[in-house]
């Protein structure tokens, strides 16, 4: 019988290779580049892609104060989060984090995107985020990564 001879790879932490990549956000609509950023944490672009391991590469981004919101969302879109205090939910609007924490709101819409399990925090750590042009990441000779434009 002729059989092919082809073997499931499964990555482990032995065998997998992790890359640093910089990822410039100027101009780069949030929730679409976000999506590609996520996929990179999670090793989806990687031939060995195992949905059990943490085989993503190391992402920063920067220039987070520039990113992009589409149609009215930068007065609509509300960001919710409780003190743990009765009565303690607070609601902050999208143009207001972007001003105060520019980073935080590139880091709620990855984070969504990503697992919600121990897996998910893992990778979450893999992500770096600033506001400005400058990281403290030089040392780790990161790859710029251009992401598609759709």
């Amino acid at each position: 019988m002729n059989t092919l001879s082809y073997k499931t790879i499964s990555a482990n932490k032995a065998t997998i290779q992790k890359e640093w990549f910089v990822v410039d956000a100027t101009n780069q609509v949030l929730g679409r580049m976000c999506s590609q950023v996520a996929g990179i944490l999670r090793g989806k672009h990687k031939p060995y892609f195992t949905p059990h391991v943490d085989c993503g590469d190391n992402v920063i981004v920067i220039n987070a104060e520039k990113v992009r919101l589409t149609g009215r969302k930068m007065e609509d879109k509300e960001y919710i989060r409780h003190t743990g205090y009765p009565g303690g939910q607070r609601k902050t609007k999208a143009g207001e984090l972007i001003k105060k924490m520019p980073e935080r709101m590139v880091e709620i819409a990855v984070k969504r995107m990503l697992p919600r399990n121990r897996l998910g925090s893992v990778l979450f750590g893999n992500l770096f985020v600033y506001a400005g042009p400058d990281h403290p990441h030089q040392a780790q000779q990161p790859k710029e990564l251009i992401l598609k434009q759709k």
